[in-house]
């Protein structure tokens, strides 16, 4: 392809900090950020614990009672439009695009684009509908469709940027801002775009994490720091978080002539369904596997240049041991080792926030040359047989990294991303 896609900002709101110093720390040291939670103010649920986002509030769907850091600030039009995700997509730009040496008036010429992901804001939408059904549908609030449904961030984001470039929401499930991310990969790689804004983020409410638990997919473990255990033998389910992290996607050649310093290159993207079923991943991981072959493929990169894979890994029974057989045969079966781990560990799951958060951890620890360990492993599950599960952190230059997503309906999207030349 004659355009390189490169990762030029990096903006976070998540479990384990709200700046890329503090994110980076918590990468390496293992530091997670989960906290005791009582969902509902029912003390009977068996969900104890959450990736919590800290120095955030928002107690009720007004706006006007909705607190985030002072070092923030959101604007009062905007905010009208936007689920408690919003905020967070808000703040998590902001520091993109500081990063990236970008203002807002250098998005609006049609050369930038922006792809969001999230599952909407049930938090909003049963407010919504709520309000409807008390008032038999002779009153609601004029942003309530905005606010709530899928398209949320990309509605308010694009309109408040005056974003003229490509615009889209992507659904997905928990591969849905990978999925934005791999899609503006092709519209900078197709000269489509010189510049796409990604963005992933989801509520940290019950309403967004606590119906997981009918699916019997969150851990009932009530310890934080146990709770969230991807790849281990006693593994009892994910722990869910909330939060952003926004992506700035630039061409390597518009990044460069402008002065932008290069994070990490975007070689190769792809992705397969399982063609299985609408919530269980194929037994023996059969999308994920063909997904990252096609990444490899697409990078023209084989097995053994991969030195650390981000795994998907969510702390599920089923979901990893399918992906850890998926791993085993692309690298293991060929001779090949990279370090795996999954920073799920450290955070929870953020659902369509998972990929472009990881995306973003990957970048951190290319640029910044450290490998994350497997946090919280204390006895692997057997089938992890030939994976190399580190479980402390490496100072040591990740080479080729590769992200792994995966969502409801098989939906499995893989990155490849490297340092710069």
């Amino acid at each position: 392809m004659p355009f390189l896609p490169v990762i030029t900002g990096l903006g976070f709101i998540t479990s384990i900090g709200h700046d890329r110093a503090t994110v980076g720390r918590n990468l390496r040291e293992l530091r997670h950020g989960f906290e005791p939670v009582e969902f509902l103010g029912n003390p009977n649920l068996p969900v104890k614990v959450a990736g919590t986002v800290k120095g955030f509030s928002f107690p009720s769907p007004n706006w006007r009672d909705w607190r985030w850091p002072d070092n923030f600030s959101v604007d009062r039009e905007l905010i009208r439009g936007l689920a408690p995700h919003g905020v967070y997509a808000v703040c998590a730009l902001q520091q993109a695009l500081a990063e990236a040496g970008l203002d807002a008036a250098q998005l609006g010429d049609g050369t930038t684009g922006l792809f969001c992901a999230s599952a909407g804001s049930p938090f909003m939408l049963g407010s919504f509908l709520e309000q409807m059904k008390e008032t038999r549908g002779e009153r609601g609030n004029p942003m309530g469709i905005v606010s709530s449904i899928a398209g949320t961030l990309n509605f308010n984001l694009a309109a408040h940027y005056k974003i003229s470039g490509a615009v889209c929401g992507f659904v997905s499930a928990c591969a849905s801002s990978s999925h934005a991310l791999g899609y503006a990969m092709d519209e900078i790689r197709l000269g489509r775009q010189s510049r796409m804004l990604v963005i992933g983020a989801e509520d940290m409410t019950a309403e967004s994490i606590v119906s997981f638990s009918s699916l019997r997919a969150l851990s009932n473990n009530p310890d934080p720091a146990t709770a969230s255990r991807p790849f281990d033998r006693r593994r009892d389910g994910f722990v869910g978080t909330g939060g952003a992290v926004a992506l700035v996607v630039e061409e390597a050649g518009l990044a460069r002539r402008r002065g932008a310093r290069i994070q990490a290159e975007l070689i190769g993207w792809g992705q397969a369904g399982d063609g299985h079923s609408v919530a269980a991943s194929h037994p023996e991981g059969a999308g994920l596997r063909e997904a990252m072959r096609r990444t490899l493929a697409d990078a023209q990169a084989n097995a053994a240049q991969v030195g650390y894979v981000n795994a998907h890994a969510t702390s599920t029974p089923a979901g990893d041991r399918s992906e850890a057989l998926a791993l085993k045969a692309i690298f293991t079966d060929q001779g090949a080792r990279p370090r795996v781990s999954s920073t799920k560990a450290l955070t929870g799951h953020g659902l369509s926030l998972a990929g472009a958060m990881e995306a973003a951890f990957c970048t951190l620890a290319i640029d910044e040359a450290f490998i994350p360990g497997a946090a919280h492993l204390a006895e692997p599950d057997p089938v992890c047989a030939g994976l190399d599960l580190p479980r402390t952190s490496l100072d040591a230059a990740p080479g080729l990294v590769l992200n792994n997503s995966s969502g409801f309906g098989g939906s499995n999207v893989c990155h490849l991303l490297r340092g710069p030349a």
